[in-house]
């Protein structure tokens, strides 16, 4: 059975740092596409980063670009999110999601995470 499960979230100040870990297991996730996404209260999941797959290359919302850096460790089948620069509107839920293809990630066939708070205060 596949499970992500998410941790690092938490309330930190504007301008500060987090680390979300997303920890895998079920299977082999090194040729999956891995990433996030964030939910924030009263607006739909919007994508955050991902990778496409094995050798593929990195993807993010402009949103985050050059403040959030995606990685993966393959050996711990960890995928993680490097938060810095936090602004009040990265407030949200964080969920990792899994799928065989980045076409298909973030839509019906993708795996997902029960979700981590992130609160960042002005």
């Amino acid at each position: 059975q596949v499970q992500l499960v998410e941790s690092g979230g938490g309330l930190v100040q504007a301008g500060g740092s987090l680390r979300l870990s997303c920890a895998a297991s079920g299977r082999t996730f090194s040729n999956y596409a891995m990433g996030w996404f964030r939910q924030a209260p009263g607006k739909e999941r919007e994508f955050v980063a991902a990778f496409s797959g094995s050798g593929g290359g990195t993807y993010y919302a402009d949103s985050v670009k050059g403040r959030f850096t995606i990685s993966r460790d393959n050996a711990k089948n960890t995928v993680y999110l490097q938060m810095n620069s936090l602004k009040p509107e990265d407030t949200a839920i964080y969920y990792c999601a899994a799928d065989h293809a980045y076409s298909g990630l973030g839509r019906r066939t993708t795996y997902w995470g029960q979700g981590t708070q992130v609160t960042v205060s002005s």
